[in-house]
């Protein structure tokens, strides 16, 4: 049986993330991996709080591609948020520990992360709003 509470608590943890990554950017603060990682973060408890609302396979993961999958079970047309889902993914890694590879983050990642993060954001909440 599914329990709202744990759905809204997923709800509300992703609002916080997204939010708190919104503000930043919109505040003109150049923290770009932080402010990207955020948005990865709430993309990551909005397809987490529709894997509780709808009894699916919950994984104590981070990749994004790998979520989406578990939700696609359940909506095919959640298929939509693929792009965005993949775009966001490299932010969990690059933007937290420190790799082998250059990396650099820009106020325009940042802002197309903020775009996929509200698209997801937006098809999730649709999708458990109350009939």
């Amino acid at each position: 049986m599914v329990n709202p509470e744990i759905v809204n608590e997923w709800l509300a943890k992703a609002d916080e993330d997204f939010n708190f990554a919104r503000v930043n950017l919109e505040e003109g603060k150049t923290f770009f991996a932080q402010i990207c990682f955020h948005f990865h973060q709430a993309a990551e408890k909005y397809f987490k709080a529709y894997t509780a609302a709808n009894e699916l396979e919950f994984r104590k993961v981070h990749d994004l591609p790998l979520l989406l999958r578990i939700c696609v079970r359940n909506d095919a047309a959640l298929e939509e948020l693929r792009e965005d889902s993949d775009y966001l993914n490299a932010f969990y890694v690059e933007t937290r520990y420190p790799v082998h590879w250059p990396t650099s983050f820009s106020y325009k990642e940042a802002q197309q992360a903020l775009q996929a993060a509200k698209r997801i954001q937006d098809s999730i909440k649709k999708r458990l709003q109350s009939p």
